[in-house]
């Protein structure tokens, strides 16, 4: 049986050591705000089933404008004044058909990582609460008066991040229980409740914006350079029906053979991908000498490779597909190809171009026997 994976999102907070007009979580970052980072983050991982984001009172406006396309795909909850009650309060909008598990992050980590997600979700199957920790570098000294009191020993020590992991009813539970809010994180509030918290690697990447100089840093990180892949697939033509291409099944008498559902353009548009961050192709990925893969939809295919650039550190900034056939024709579909492959990639629907172009009757195009696609993926990479 599959353990259902939701995800919060806290978003609430006001940013105050920041400063600003406005709160840390909505400043642009990269061509995308922090909290839209963090979301599709969440938004383009396999395993979540579901996203919940608690922001702060009268920032409906601002959310949405932050989040662009993104905030039809979650559902958001009015937090509160401490991080606690936001936290709280977003567990128990889950709870009308409650997960197995929940991931609880705060916003203004843009950096996590899919490898990340999936390590403090992996850790759930022995613990119900897991946090992720980095060691701690620097020599600690405790302070009074302006002068060192004394030096910490560090040995043991971590600095704590989110995403943070739980079995779902036991954190619902701790927070409902929890009479102050004295915890400064969800691992914090199951420690109180008596819960033993288990400790995965973290990523020193994966800080939190918190000051100016946090600001500045996560700017200097995403600067990016273009990389462009291209990809190239061909899929013989047969009889029957009806024919799955561009994501979508177009009703016709024929259709496109090969080991999965033969998407001649999804698989064009996967190899685009992989190209771009140097990671393979479609075949050595998903074999057809494997049998699992045989008759899969290929919308799985191209999600992976999203995902991989997102792992990669990559942003997908563009997708230009050309399929090149006799039949069907293109036209009359286009939209809901371009609509499908946004979604399925985990991208705004302007980033994603679908053309198609005939060979003038000449070549196995041209007479029918089989489709070409062609495709280029600009990926944004730090």
């Amino acid at each position: 049986m599959t353990l259902t994976l939701d995800a919060v999102i806290v978003a609430a907070g006001r940013g105050l050591r920041l400063g600003g007009a406005l709160p840390k979580q909505f400043l642009p970052l990269g061509g995308r705000t922090v909290v839209a980072r963090s979301l599709d983050a969440f938004l383009g991982h396999p395993s979540i089933r579901r996203v919940v984001v608690a922001i702060g009172a009268g920032d409906e406006a601002l959310f949405a404008e932050a989040v662009g396309e993104r905030v039809a795909r979650v559902r958001t909850v009015t937090g509160g004044e401490t991080r606690q009650a936001s936290v709280k309060a977003a567990l128990e909008a889950l709870s009308d058909d409650p997960p197995a598990r929940v991931l609880v992050h705060d916003a203004a980590r843009p950096f996590v990582t899919a490898a990340l997600i999936d390590r403090v979700a992996g850790a759930l199957d022995l613990s119900a609460a897991v946090v992720p920790g980095v060691p701690v570098a620097d020599t600690l000294k405790r302070v009074a008066d302006g002068a060192v009191a004394a030096t910490v020993p560090r040995d043991g020590l971590v600095a704590v991040q989110t995403p943070q992991g739980f079995h779902f009813a036991a954190l619902l539970a701790a927070h409902q229980r929890m009479m102050t809010d004295m915890a400064t994180d969800d691992g914090g509030v199951m420690e109180a409740a008596g819960h033993g918290v288990a400790v995965v690697e973290g990523e020193r990447t994966n800080y939190k914006i918190t000051t100016a100089d946090d600001l500045a840093a996560a700017e200097a990180a995403v600067r990016c350079i273009p990389v462009v892949g291209q990809g190239f697939d061909v899929h013989r033509v047969e009889p029957g029906g009806p024919m799955i291409l561009g994501g979508i099944a177009i009703d016709a008498d024929m259709r496109l053979s090969g080991h999965s559902d033969a998407d001649v353009a999804l698989h064009a548009l996967t190899d685009a991908l992989l190209g771009a961050i140097a990671d393979g192709d479609i075949g050595y990925h998903f074999p057809p000498s494997d049998m699992t893969w045989k008759g899969a939809s290929s919308d799985r295919f191209l999600a992976f490779a999203a995902e991989r650039v997102r792992a990669a550190g990559g942003e997908i900034a563009h997708l230009d597909l050309t399929i090149i056939c006799e039949r069907p024709k293109i036209g009359p579909h286009r939209e809901r190809m371009r609509s499908r492959i946004a979604e399925i990639a985990g991208v705004p629907l302007a980033r994603v171009a679908v053309k198609a172009t005939t060979t003038e009757r000449l070549g196995f195009t041209g007479r029918g026997e089989g489709i070409a696609a062609q495709a280029a993926a600009t990926v944004l990479r730090r």
